[in-house]
Order: C-alpha cells, then sequence, then structure tokens
C-alpha cells in the first residue's frame, strides 16, 4: 500500500496548494516547475542576507521518484527585523487599497511595516512576472506565498552564481556583458520601467549570461515622479562599475539613448 511521507525537521509539504492563480508564475511555466501537492520543501540553508529579506535554498520535490527543483526562497522578514519606510521613494505611484494601510504604512507603525513587506513581496512576484512575460534576463517566479517568493535558482547544483561586480573577464568578454546590461535597460525603458537600483551586485553572470534580481523596487517611469532620476542614477552606477573596469561608458549619452526608448 502507497504511503505518503510527512514533512521533517527543516521540511514543509510545498505551499504551491495554498497558491492562487494571481499567486503563480505566467504561463507557460517551465517544465522543471513542480507543481504536485504531494512534494516536500526541504530547507539547504541561507544563500544571502540582506537589509530586508534573506534569500533561502530550498529543495521542492516528490519524495521517492518525483521530479525535484532547486529554489531560492527569498523571505521578507518580519516588522521587528526591518524597516521598509525608507523606500518610499519607489513606492510613489504605486497603490496600497485600503486606507487604514496607507496610514499605517506612512506612519512605520509595527502594522505598517507587516504591510509593507507582505507589498514589497508581492511587488517583487509582480515585477518578476512581467519582465519574465517580455523576455527579460530575470529568474522565473515560481510563486509567492505571503512575504515568500519562490523563484528560479541561478547558479550551478546548489552554488549561487556570482555576481557582476565579483567577475573578472577580458577585454571581449568584458564588452558582452556591457552589451547584455544595456540591452536588459533597453528593455526595460520601451516597458516604461526602470530597474532603479541598478549595480554590479544585483546582476548575476551565469555561463556567460547576464541575469538581473533584486526587483521589488522596479520603477513605473511615468507614474513616479523620480522616475527619470531613478534611471539616471542606474545609468551612472552601470557606467561607473564599467569604467573602472577600463570599458568606455558615458552615462549621458547611456541615459539619452534610454529616454528614447521610454514607451509611453
Amino acid at each position: 500500500m502507497f504511503q505518503t511521507q510527512e514533512p521533517t525537521e527543516g521540511q514543509r509539504w510545498s505551499t504551491w496548494p495554498a497558491t492562487i492563480p494571481t499567486e503563480r508564475g505566467p504561463e507557460p511555466r517551465p517544465d522543471w516547475v513542480v507543481t504536485s501537492a504531494a512534494a516536500i520543501d526541504t530547507e539547504l540553508g541561507v544563500v544571502k542576507t540582506g537589509k530586508e529579506a534573506d534569500l533561502h535554498l530550498i529543495e521542492r520535490a516528490v519524495p521517492g521518484t518525483g521530479p525535484s527543483v532547486i529554489l531560492a526562497a527569498k523571505r521578507y522578514r518580519g516588522p521587528e527585523q526591518s524597516d521598509f519606510h525608507r523606500s518610499a521613494i519607489y513606492t510613489e505611484g504605486r497603490g496600497i487599497r485600503r486606507s487604514r494601510d496607507v496610514r499605517a504604512v506612512e506612519k512605520s507603525t509595527t502594522f505598517g511595516r507587516a504591510v509593507a513587506r507582505v507589498e514589497w513581496a508581492t511587488a517583487e512576484f509582480a515585477a518578476l512576472s512581467r519582465l519574465w512575460s517580455l523576455g527579460a534576463p530575470v529568474p522565473y517566479p515560481v510563486q509567492v506565498h505571503e512575504t515568500e517568493v519562490l523563484m528560479e535558482f541561478i547558479g550551478s547544483g546548489r552554488v549561487a552564481a556570482p555576481r557582476l561586480a565579483q567577475v573578472r573577464a577580458d577585454a571581449s568578454e568584458l564588452y558582452d556583458l556591457f552589451r547584455q546590461v544595456v540591452e536588459f535597460m533597453r528593455l526595460l525603458a520601451r516597458a516604461g520601467l526602470t530597474h532603479g537600483d541598478l549595480s554590479p551586485y544585483n546582476l548575476l553572470v551565469h555561463e556567460g549570461r547576464v541575469v538581473a534580481i533584486d526587483l521589488p523596487q522596479v520603477v513605473d517611469l511615468i507614474a513616479n515622479p523620480s522616475g527619470f532620476d531613478l534611471l539616471h542614477r542606474d545609468c551612472v552606477n552601470v557606467c561607473a562599475w564599467f569604467t573602472r573596469q577600463r570599458l568606455e561608458c558615458d552615462a549621458e549619452e547611456l541615459f539619452g539613448e534610454l529616454v528614447g526608448e521610454v514607451g509611453f
């Protein structure tokens, strides 16, 4: 008789069944996404800690001979561990449904910070979903569940891909990386968006391919009054790093080019 394996310490039942369609990644989904209600999530450790969230590694697998996949789980911290008030420049132009929630977030109350981390997780998932659908080089967003965003793990085995800031490349490799970063920025601009916090620390390089991460603050260039200032800052950050690597890059020229691409 078939017996279902129960989760043990460091495990949980897959949270996929608890999500609704709008909390799941865009279709068509990659073949590696495990959607079985019999799957178990196993904690594999922390990949990175941050100011507002920590990135964990989990394995989602159906026990026995079923499918399995390694996923990155970005978990936004509780209100006692983080402060989302500083994110206000990014959230201009966005909406929070209930006025009580808006007031709580603005006052940075304990409840307001709890609302903010749910909104932040939802915003990151929405940004990943939209950019993936546009063909942008971002991790596939598997699901969002409360304050956790599950997404494609970018790396080999259980080893995360290095950040662009850690990569040592020759002149031709560096130019190709620059080309990919600019193409990513151009794709966003055409959609009326900018990353808002772009730097060599939130761009991964996996097998020669640049992948953008840390996207909860993606900015609508038109709706956000600071949109074009943030686009300019992204250009300055990108060009400053590539210039230090001895690849010529003019931030003002790049900014002008991207403004010309903006879709209104």
